[in-house]
């Protein structure tokens, strides 16, 4: 009897699980497999596959785009984890705090996260004219020379940094509010006791207890800093001189304008053992800093 209502649970448990179990295998798991294949092979649309090997991997290490894509990936990963990291730490400690206008506060700051993107980047695009745009418009006014944000080498990249923290932070805001509101107050209670201020709370309290949500949040922004791909299409393209040209992007180009499969498909395994491997480094540097959190 025991024995068979074990092998009915362990039905309805695959029962429940089978929707997903196809959707990984159909949508995941094959393209996966398939584009692992793709990778050791030579493919257009006008010729079929030749199977060469490593070939893929071993030429897209000379190539200059394919370098630079590199190189402007680490830094944009570089400088938007960072601030995506403690911008909204911040700002969720502001938000957490009572105070009147709160709840309005909390709605400006996070609801950027909820429009979509092409709606954010095209009003970026109009703020940041180089004419008649709003932030020139305010240059000008207060005596200062417009700026070709989107066009000059210098600036392209530290203006897709600040929209991305601007358009994203909300979510990590979010998550760092609902870890703040969990905390134990006693803790806190105890350190005033102890006679710690206000800092020593947050830097032998808060952060300890939030370290498993900041390596949560410091994943999926390494994963997402890797698969930048909006900002740099409609922003930039690509621009001014490459400088903008990340990984995913030039995984477009090769793959949906020179019609490069097998090399696009390097490309992205590429992508994928980077995000593992800077995963891993950010994950082990915050745990050192951060020590054990509850």
């Amino acid at each position: 009897m025991g024995a068979t209502k074990k092998k009915r649970r362990d039905l309805t448990a695959l029962f429940f699980l089978l929707p997903y179990m196809v959707f990984f295998v159909v949508f995941i798991l094959i393209p996966l497999i398939h584009g692992l294949i793709l990778s050791f092979q030579e493919w257009s649309l006008l010729s079929d596959p030749i199977f060469v090997g490593l070939d893929n991997y071993i030429e897209l290490l000379g190539v200059r785009r394919f370098k630079a894509a590199v190189q402007n990936t680490l830094m944009f990963a570089l400088q938007s984890v960072p601030l995506l990291l403690v911008v909204p730490l911040l700002l969720a400690l502001l938000l957490n705090k009572t105070f009147v206008g709160q709840k309005l506060a909390q709605n400006a700051i996070i609801s950027p996260f909820l429009i979509p993107s092409s709606s954010v980047l095209l009003l970026w695009i109009w703020m940041l004219d180089s004419q008649t745009g709003m932030i020139n418009q305010a240059f000008k006014a207060l005596g200062l020379p417009g700026q070709a944000w989107l066009s000059r080498q210098g600036s392209a990249m530290g203006v897709i940094v600040f929209v991305t923290l601007w358009w994203t932070a909300g979510f990590n805001i979010i998550l760092y509010l609902s870890s703040l509101q969990d905390l134990p107050q006693e803790f806190y209670e105890a350190a005033a006791v102890d006679g710690a201020n206000r800092w020593q709370q947050f830097w032998y309290i808060t952060l300890p207890l939030l370290r498993n949500r900041m390596l949560f949040i410091t994943t999926l922004q390494v994963i997402g800093s890797f698969k930048l791909f909006d900002q740099v299409y409609i922003l930039t393209g690509g621009g001014p001189a490459g400088s903008t040209r990340t990984l995913a992007f030039y995984l477009y180009e090769t793959g949906f304008r020179d019609f490069m499969f097998g090399r696009a498909a390097a490309v992205s395994w590429y992508m994928f053992l980077m995000i593992a491997l800077f995963g891993i480094l950010q994950a082990r540097f915050l745990n050192r800093w951060l020590g054990e959190g509850v």
